[in-house]
This record gives structure tokens, C-alpha cells and sequence, in this order.
């Protein structure tokens, strides 16, 4: 009498593996477009951030829109007084100019001609930032750019929007 082995045979998992192969080759691509459309989104939403607080330093200061990204954002710890120079209207993440695989560049436009007392700088009467992603098609597709009309657009392209001028060209988004 012969004792049968139990187990399975090569053959058999070689096609256990193939088929294991065959989802992942199906599953990693969407995961990597889901990856970048929620990178995206971010981007968005870290816009629509920076123009409420470019608005609301402008309101609470009286000294334009803010000098630099740092004015309108904070280094200090929660709970630190807040003022021209570190006005707490945009996260330490944001401040810091990198967010979930985008670059942020805030560039102040028409500088006002005095600086207010206690203000390191003065404000201005408009402004411009760019989101573009650190490495297009993986961390991003599109490129984005807003002003101090508070419209966001983009660049399908993902190479970067240098100036004002050229953000006002580009599609808004819907």
C-alpha cells in the first residue's frame, strides 16, 4: 500500500502565483491614479486655504495681503501670539512650503508703500501662488495657481506656473 503525500503540486502554485500577479497588475495602476487624485485634492484644498488666510490677515492687520507664506502662517507652537509676522492663518505644514507631494511657492505682488508699526514687512495689494508637484505623474499630474481673486486653475501639463499673468490663462477649475 502506497501513502499518498498531501500538499499541493508546483504546477498548482504556479498558478496561484500567476493569478496573484495577474490582480496586482490590475489593482497597482489604480492605486497610483487614486494616489495622485487625492494629492491633487490636497493641492486644492491648500489653496483655497492660502486665500482665506491671505483675506484674512488682510482684514485683521490692515497691512494687504501678507508679505511672505511665513507671515501668514506660524513656526510658533499652538497658543503663541499671533501677529503681522506669524499671523496663524495657515498651518506650520503649509508654511514650510511642501504638503503631500506639491511645492508651494507664495510670491507677494505691489508691495504698499509703508510697513506698519511692529511688521517686519510691508503687506501688498495682490498676490500669487503656485502648487506643483514635486515629481509630475507621480506625486501629481496637474499643476495649480490661484491670486488674490481667490480662482483656482491649472496646468494639465504639471510643469509649474512661473507668474500671475500665466495663471490668469490657464483653465479654472469647475
Amino acid at each position: 500500500m502506497l501513502k499518498r503525500e498531501k500538499g499541493f503540486s508546483l504546477i498548482e502554485l504556479l498558478i496561484v502565483v500567476a493569478i496573484i500577479l495577474i490582480i496586482a497588475a490590475i489593482a497597482i495602476p489604480n492605486l497610483l491614479r487614486s494616489r495622485i487624485a487625492a494629492a491633487e485634492a490636497s493641492a486644492v484644498g491648500s489653496l483655497r486655504t492660502m486665500n482665506t488666510g491671505a483675506v484674512s490677515y488682510s482684514s485683521t492687520y490692515g497691512n494687504g495681503f501678507p508679505p511672505t507664506l511665513a507671515a501668514m502662517g506660524t513656526a510658533n507652537p499652538p497658543g503663541a501670539n499671533a501677529s503681522c509676522n506669524e499671523g496663524q492663518f495657515v498651518d506650520n505644514v503649509l508654511t514650510a512650503g511642501t504638503k503631500q507631494g506639491y511645492t508651494f511657492t507664495y510670491t507677494m505682488g505691489n508691495v504698499n508703500a509703508t510697513t506698519p508699526n511692529g511688521c517686519a514687512a510691508a503687506g501688498g495689494s495682490s498676490y500669487f501662488v503656485s502648487a506643483v508637484p514635486q515629481t509630475v505623474g507621480q506625486t501629481g499630474q496637474r499643476s495649480f495657481c490661484t491670486d488674490q481673486s481667490g480662482v483656482i486653475r491649472f496646468d494639465p501639463a504639471g510643469g509649474g506656473v512661473a507668474s500671475d499673468a500665466a495663471c490668469v490663462a490657464l483653465s479654472a477649475l469647475q
